[in-house]
């Protein structure tokens, strides 16, 4: 028994010392494997001490970062990664804090700190304790996840982003302006967004195809990044759309001015595959608060803006207003209405005197189309010329006045030449020539007594046919003149082979070209200049104030257009002033140019102390106004002039007689992109909710109320006396 004792404890350490062996080979075997999974590049491992510190670290990892793994033994974890936020990437959660809750967490992902390297790496960790249960460090494993980072990245972008032009994309747009406009609500600031729009991309897409229209695109994006400035968004919409954030901007003068550098920067040349092209920009302005809090309230107006500008005449942008609703209905009204306008007879011509800048005799004179509607009254050519245009209605009304402007010229004495407006739409038609011989000839009005005003735009088409088009309407013998020279469009290089014989200069080169310092009379200069080189007259448009016609004569413009000499007048006056003889007019206007002063009619409120006064705006310029309706008010009196919708003036009384007076502005209006004018910043609603405004005078939204604006009542005269203080304090703020 003892000797099978023996033999049976002799077994059992053969046994043991055999599984001790094959255990031991189980290990080293797992070891090698661990050590070729480190080696392949497919994974790493890693442990730190309590302290986080680093005790084991795969070589691989060590050399990514440029270091040996001896380099790296005591180095603090963390100290691996990047770990701040980056502006496309966000940790959301922080490594330090995992580590120091000791528990165990899976595909923590992470930049990693290699230098020059967009390196990712996914780690997983859990917390090792010794045989009494102390915490004793972490140990963990790795991967490099780049690949799967940089995929999930083109993803990313290409569900945010334009994949043509790089450009936000219209969701990234949408998704960024709502989260804007929900934590500015909360801190009461405002941001404008502008909608841009391009002026005949179409037509660049169907004469040079969809590529080169791709391209156009391309450089559009590079350049509206130029002038876009840092910390706002811009973003592609889709086609020939794009749109710009604008956080913290409501000066509606410093939004002017970059609307009208986005319109200048996108309205010079490009070169696409050899061609030249030229195309313009509309451009939409709405801010929250005052146009709206939701980002659909506010996209929702911003598109009411740009459709203004369209219909403004395109290259051009405007703000949002109230007004606009209004405007867009009549609008619509206008372009169902013109259709009958001709058949209705309700379609005129006046002629404005093209003047002898040193005889004032009448050598030439500008038909003037004219819409009488027999319910809406006398409507603008400014407004219903571009409704023709869009509507294709613009060849009928354009035959029809060069056959009415030619037959009335017939009937003029002397050798009077009459101006004719001719459309880039008219022009592109293959059939003007033969319109043209068959007006002179019903009429008998000689060629050369016909003059067609073209503007820049018409280089918009295609070379050769426009070349074609300028030889066969010379054969015929008439004068062409072009018109608005140097509004966007200008080059010199046309004009050397462009047939010309005048060049008229557009009237923005006149205004303040009195004003010391003004730059417009070297440009005009060298525009006279030029067109004395080339054998061609001039024109100056606009001329109103004795001033600019003197300076115009010194300049040695040939021929003067403007309301010194004459507005536009009906046929039959024109005839009659011409009698049988030569026409003389003497210039009378003022003798200093001053601000645009504009007829209006207009409720305002003026404000003056505690007390508000309801009055009527009889007109208006960017310095000042004239009022009608308080008696006789001292001058050197200030008021807060409320024009609507938060925009408040402080002007001084400087003339007053009996119920009129005249107001002064302590800062100029600005520009609205359509010949108006607005105050360059607007008292918040939510100011105005506070001071006690009524909800319905505010835009639509979620405001602090004051006492009495949840009913809906007038406001007390007292407190309407905080905005008063407030606007005063707001402007003095913008002067400073």
């Amino acid at each position: 028994m003892a000797a099978l004792g023996k033999l049976g404890l002799s077994r059992l350490r053969s046994g043991a010392a055999a599984g001790e062996a094959r255990a031991g080979r189980s290990d080293q075997q797992a070891l090698q494997i661990l050590r070729d999974y480190e080696q392949s590049g497919l994974g790493w491992f890693w442990s730190t001490d309590a302290g986080g510190r680093i005790d084991y670290i795969s070589d691989s990892v060590a050399q990514r970062l440029g270091k040996t793994s001896e380099e790296l033994i005591g180095q603090p974890f963390s100290g691996l990664f990047h770990l701040e936020t980056t502006k496309n990437d966000r940790v959301e959660r922080s490594l330090p804090v995992l580590l120091g809750k000791r528990k165990t967490f899976v595909d923590f992902t992470a930049p990693a700190a290699a230098v020059g390297d967009d390196l990712w790496w996914s780690i997983s960790g859990r917390p090792h304790h010794d045989a009494q249960g102390n915490f004793i460090g972490f140990r963990g494993n790795g991967a490099d996840v780049t690949e799967q980072r940089r995929s999930q990245h083109d993803a990313e972008k290409l569900a945010m982003y334009d994949s043509l032009t790089g450009l936000s994309n219209r969701l990234r747009m949408s998704n960024q302006l709502e989260n804007t406009l929900a934590a500015f609500k909360q801190a009461k600031r405002s941001c404008a967004v502008m909608m841009l729009d391009l002026d005949r991309f179409k037509q660049v897409n169907d004469t040079l195809g969809h590529p080169a229209g791709d391209e156009l695109l391309k450089q559009v994006a590079e350049r509206l990044g130029r002038v876009v400035e840092y910390g706002c968004e811009l973003g592609r919409l889709g086609g020939d759309e794009f749109e710009v954030i604008l956080p913290d901007l409501d000066d509606r003068g410093r939004l002017g001015e970059i609307a009208k550098k986005i319109i200048d920067i996108v309205s010079q040349p490009y070169s696409l595959e050899g061609a030249r092209c030229v195309i313009g920009v509309s451009v939409g302005i709405a801010i929250a608060p005052y146009d709206g809090v939701t980002s659909e309230e506010l996209i929702r107006n911003v598109d009411l803006a740009l459709y203004a500008a369209k219909g403004g005449g395109r290259g051009q942008f405007r703000f949002y207003s109230t007004d606009l609703h209004n405007e867009a209905e009549t609008r619509r009204r206008i372009e169902e209405d013109l259709r009958d306008a001709l058949v209705e007879n309700q379609i005129s011509l006046s002629y404005q005197p093209l003047v002898d800048a040193q005889t004032n005799a009448v050598v030439a004179m500008e038909a003037v189309m004219r819409w009488t509607h027999p319910e809406l009254g006398p409507i603008s050519p400014a407004l219903f010329i571009p409704v023709a245009e869009e509507s294709n209605q613009i060849g009928q009304l354009g035959e029809w006045a060069l056959r009415r402007a030619c037959t009335e010229a017939a009937q003029w004495p002397g050798n009077v030449k009459v101006s004719v407006n001719v459309s880039p739409a008219q022009f592109a038609n293959a059939n003007l020539p033969v319109l043209v011989t068959q007006a002179l000839a019903n009429s008998g009005l000689a060629p050369e007594l016909l003059e067609l005003e073209l503007t820049e735009s018409i280089f918009l088409n295609d070379r050769d046919a426009t070349d074609d088009m300028f030889a066969a309407l010379k054969a015929i013998g008439v004068r062409l003149a072009l018109d608005d020279f140097g509004t966007g469009y200008s080059s010199l290089g046309y004009l050397r082979k462009a047939p010309f014989d005048k060049i008229k200069i557009d009237q923005s080169f006149i205004r303040g070209v009195t004003e010391p310092g003004s730059r417009n009379v070297a440009i005009i200069k060298a525009i006279v200049s030029l067109a004395e080189a080339l054998d061609m007259d001039t024109t100056a448009e606009g001329i109103e104030a004795h001033d600019e016609l003197d300076l115009m004569r010194d300049l040695k413009v040939g021929q003067i257009q403007g309301y010194i000499y004459s507005k536009p007048i009906p046929g039959d006056d024109v005839l009659a002033a011409m009698g049988s003889g030569q026409w003389i007019i003497r210039p009378d206007g003022p003798s200093n140019a001053r601000s645009d002063r504009k007829t209006v009619f207009r409720k305002i409120g003026l404000i003056h102390e505690d007390h508000r006064y309801d009055a009527t705006m009889r007109n208006m310029s960017s310095t000042g106004c004239m009022i009608e309706g308080l008696l006789e008010v001292p001058v050197g009196t200030d008021f807060v002039v409320d024009f609507g919708e938060g925009q408040l003036a402080v002007a001084t009384v400087r003339r007053s007689r009996g119920t009129m007076q005249g107001l002064e502005f302590e800062q100029t209006l600005v520009d609205d992109g359509a010949g108006g004018l607005v105050t360059r910043n607007r008292i918040s609603p939510y100011m105005l909710a506070s001071a006690g405004m009524p909800l319905s005078a505010l835009p639509p939204g979620q405001y602090p109320l004051g006492p009495q604006s949840a009913a809906g009542g007038n406001f007390s005269m007292p407190r309407f006396a905080n905005v008063n203080e407030a606007a005063r304090r707001t402007l003095a703020r913008e002067q400073g």
